[in-house]
């Protein structure tokens, strides 16, 4: 399978979708100063080619008072359990984020909450999922770096460690 080759103006393209997922093609188009049928051609190659998947929308959750972030490491029994147990995460709306992990923690998660109590009461149910341990927390007092762009910049300008 050949590696799909992307030039400055899928570059640029993927700049402006990173940014604001719902930009129209035509501004894209008048921005890079192309037609609007190549910003589609170009944006439909990229779907196809596994460079694009969907569109997201960013929430806002501390707009909606959920303004305390964990991270939860969690200790399973056993590998065999942790299907199990990551179905029953999937039942924590908090649980927004969660990743299977190798090292300390067999699965490792991000918590969305209202406060410390409500912080707490997540956390006690996941420590009640059978197969799990115990957990490790983390609260997050900030949020440093969220940056869609930087990795993609990098990449494109051929970066290597």
């Amino acid at each position: 399978m050949s590696k799909f080759k992307l030039d400055e103006i899928d570059h640029q393209i993927l700049d402006i979708l990173i940014e604001n997922a719902r930009t129209p093609f035509t501004d894209i188009a008048k921005k890079l100063l192309v037609s609007a049928g190549t910003i589609h051609v170009r944006v439909k190659k990229m779907e196809e080619e596994g460079v694009i998947k969907g569109s997201t929308l960013t929430v806002d959750y501390d707009k909606m008072n959920y303004t305390f972030i964990a991270y939860v490491g969690i200790f399973v029994e056993n590998s065999s359990n942790n299907q199990k147990v990551i179905e029953a995460l999937k039942k924590i709306p908090e649980v927004t984020v969660a990743h299977l992990t190798t090292g300390k923690f067999a699965i490792f998660c991000k918590i969305r909450a209202i406060d410390t109590k409500h912080a707490k009461d997540i956390i006690f149910s996941i420590d009640n999922i059978p197969g799990v341990l115990r957990t490790e927390t983390s609260i997050s007092l900030e949020e440093i770096i969220n940056d869609k762009k930087r990795l993609m910049h990098a990449i494109f300008d051929g970066y290597r460690v």
